[in-house]
C-alpha cells in the first residue's frame, strides 16, 4: 500500500486506544493486531495510550488488564504508559494541562464557545423537540437562542465563567460539506448542519473523547488511525476539529464489526456465555477465557487476523512474522465478520500440531500439570506427544489423559456386545501370554497375527477387544502406543481386570 505521507512525519505511527472501562474484547484486540501489522509492516511505531477522560467509568485494573492482555498476544507496545516515549504521557488523564491549553487556543481562534446551558434547561428542550417528533441539535440554527458567550455579552460571559459550571462547543458552521476520505469504505461526506456544536470540554474540566483523541492524535504525531466502525458517525465531527485548528488530519480507516456466530448484531459477552465460547484473551473476573482455555497466543491472532481481513489466497495458518509480511491493509473487508469459535479451535488445534512440545512445556506448565510430576519427564513429553494430534484446546489434555492415569472400571456395554461372538477373553489370554513372555511390544501386531492364522478371529474383534480392556471404549490414540506408555505391569492388570470381568 502506498503511503500518503504529506505531513511532516517521516514514519508511521499508530496507536490503540482502548478506554479502561472493563476487560479488553477480542474485538478491540483485533483492532490492537491490525495497528500492531500495519506499524511492523511499514517499520512503523506502536502506540498504546489510554483512554480516561471519563473517570466515573473507570474500572479498578483494566488498564492493567490491557497491558498484560497485549503483552500476551505478543502485540507488545513500542511506546504506552510502561515504556513511554518522547510525546507522553500516555495516559490521557495525566495530560490535562494540554488539553486546557489547546481548548483556550480554538476560543482565541473564535472556532469555539463556552456554553453556560444546564442540563436541566436542555432537557426541557430535548422533551419539546421530541413532542414534535424533531431531534433536539445545539448548533448555529438556534446557539444564538442559548446561553453562551456568542448570544451573551462580553461582560455577562466574564461575570458567568468566575460564578457558573460551563462546557465548552466547538462552532460548527452551517453550509459546509465535509468530506473526508475512509481507507476501506472510500469517501464519506456529510453536511455540517447534521454535526451538533458538540462539547470538547466538559464543566469537571476534562476533555471529551472526541477532543481529546484528535489533540492526542496530533501531538503525537499519529499518521494513520485503524479503529472499529463504531468509530466512522464520528468520523466528519474529528475532521471539523483538525479544520479548526487547521492541522493535517491523520489517514482514517475503520474496521468491519466481528458479528454474532449467527451473523446479527456485535459479537458480546452475553454471546460468549450463552454459547459457551471466550470473547476475552485473559480470565476476567473469574471467568475462563481464550488464555486459561489453553489458546497458543499466536493462533489466537493468527484467528483473529482472518476475521474482517483475507490474504488473498486459500492459505489460513500464519505466524506472525508471515502476518507481517503479507498484510495489507486494502484487503480489510467493509462487511461485519461472523465469530466461529470452531474455525478458532481448528486453526489451535494446527498450531498445536507444529509447536514443538519442549515448547508447549516451558511456555504453557499450567497445562501440564495433569501429568504427575512422580512420572519421569520421558513419559510426560511421551504422553502429551501421542495425545497432540487430538488436541483443539490445551485444557483438553487433563479429560484425554485419563486413561492413562486410571485403570477403566466400566466397558462400552454396545462395544461388549458387539465382540462377544468373538471369543474376547481368548483374545486378551492372548495378550497376557505375550507380557508374560516378554515379547517386544513392536512385535505384538505381527505375533497377534501369527496367532490368528490358526483362529480365524475378524481383526477388528482382536484390535477392540484390546483397546475396551486397555481404555474401556474404542476412542482414543493408537493402542500400542498406549500400552508402550503404560508399560507392561499396567497393561497386564488391565487386561487380567478385563479377563475377570467376562467372568463376572
Amino acid at each position: 500500500m502506498m503511503l500518503s505521507l504529506t505531513k511532516k512525519r517521516m514514519s508511521v505511527r499508530v496507536r490503540f486506544a482502548p478506554s479502561p472501562t472493563g476487560a479488553l474484547h477480542i474485538g478491540g484486540l483485533r483492532t490492537a493486531l491490525y495497528n500492531y501489522l500495519f506499524a511492523k509492516k511499514n517499520k512503523g511505531v506502536f502506540i498504546l495510550r489510554i483512554e480516561d477522560t471519563d473517570q466515573n467509568r473507570r474500572v479498578e485494573q483494566a488498564e492493567e488488564y490491557i497491558i498484560e492482555a497485549l503483552n500476551w498476544s505478543g502485540l507488545q507496545p513500542d511506546e504506552s504508559p510502561v515504556t513511554p516515549g518522547e510525546l507522553g504521557p500516555y495516559r490521557q488523564s495525566e495530560r490535562k494541562n494540554i488539553y486546557q491549553k489547546y481548548i483556550e487556543k480554538l476560543i482565541d481562534k473564535g472556532q469555539a464557545y463556552y456554553a453556560f446551558d444546564t442540563a436541566e434547561e436542555l432537557s426541557v428542550l430535548r422533551t419539546e423537540q421530541e413532542q414534535q417528533k424533531k431531534t433536539f441539535k445545539y448548533g448555529a440554527h438556534n446557539r444564538m437562542e442559548l446561553q453562551n458567550a456568542l448570544s451573551l455579552s462580553g461582560e455577562t460571559t466574564e461575570e458567568l465563567l468566575k460564578t457558573v459550571p460551563y462546557v465548552v462547543r466547538l462552532k460548527v458552521s452551517a453550509g459546509k460539506s465535509v468530506k473526508v476520505k475512509d481507507g476501506v469504505r472510500g469517501f464519506i461526506k456529510v453536511q455540517s448542519e447534521e454535526i451538533d456544536d458538540k462539547i470538547l470540554m466538559k464543566a469537571d474540566g476534562m476533555p471529551t473523547y472526541h477532543f481529546a483523541n484528535v489533540v492526542d492524535d496530533h501531538l503525537m504525531e499519529i499518521t494513520h488511525v485503524i479503529r472499529g466502525e463504531e468509530w466512522l458517525p464520528s468520523l466528519a465531527l474529528h475532521q471539523l476539529i483538525y479544520d479548526a485548528f487547521e492541522w493535517s488530519a491523520p489517514e482514517f480507516m475503520h474496521l468491519p464489526l466481528i458479528l454474532k456466530p449467527q451473523g446479527k448484531g456485535k459479537l458480546s459477552k452475553r454471546d460468549g456465555d450463552k454459547m459457551g465460547f471466550p470473547v476475552f484473551p485473559l480470565a476476567w473476573e473469574g471467568s475462563k477465557e481464550f488464555k486459561e482455555r489453553g489458546f497458543l497466543p499466536e493462533a489466537l491472532m493468527n484467528y483473529l487476523a482472518l476475521l474482517g481481513w483475507s490474504p488473498g489466497t486459500d492459505e489460513e495458518l500464519f505466524e506472525m512474522d508471515s502476518l507481517i509480511k503479507i498484510f495489507d491493509t486494502e484487503k480489510i473487508q467493509k462487511g461485519g465478520a461472523k465469530f466461529n469459535f470452531e474455525k478458532a479451535r481448528w486453526i489451535n488445534h494446527k498450531f498445536l500440531g507444529f509447536t514443538d512440545e519442549k515448547i508447549i512445556f516451558e511456555r504453557f506448565p499450567e497445562f501440564l500439570e495433569c501429568l504427575p510430576n512422580t512420572w519421569s519427564q520421558k513419559k510426560r513429553k511421551d504422553v502429551y506427544a501421542l495425545l497432540r494430534d487430538r488436541l483443539f484446546l490445551l485444557e483438553e489434555l487433563k479429560t484425554q489423559s485419563e486413561l492413562f492415569l486410571e485403570d477403566p472400571i466400566d466397558y462400552d456395554i454396545e462395544v461388549m456386545n458387539k465382540i462377544q461372538k468373538h471369543q474376547p477373553k481368548k483374545i486378551i489370554e492372548q495378550f497376557c501370554k505375550m507380557i508374560k513372555e516378554d515379547v517386544d511390544l513392536k512385535k505384538w501386531k505381527s505375533k497377534i497375527m501369527e496367532w490368528n492364522e490358526k483362529e480365524g478371529l475378524p481383526f477388528g474383534a482382536i484390535m477392540q477387544s484390546l483397546r475396551l480392556a486397555i481404555v474401556g471404549n474404542l476412542s482414543g490414540p493408537d493402542i500400542f502406543s498406549i500400552c508402550e506408555i503404560l508399560g507392561n505391569e499396567i497393561t497386564l492388570r488391565r487386561l487380567e481386570n478385563f479377563f475377570n470381568h467376562q467372568n463376572n
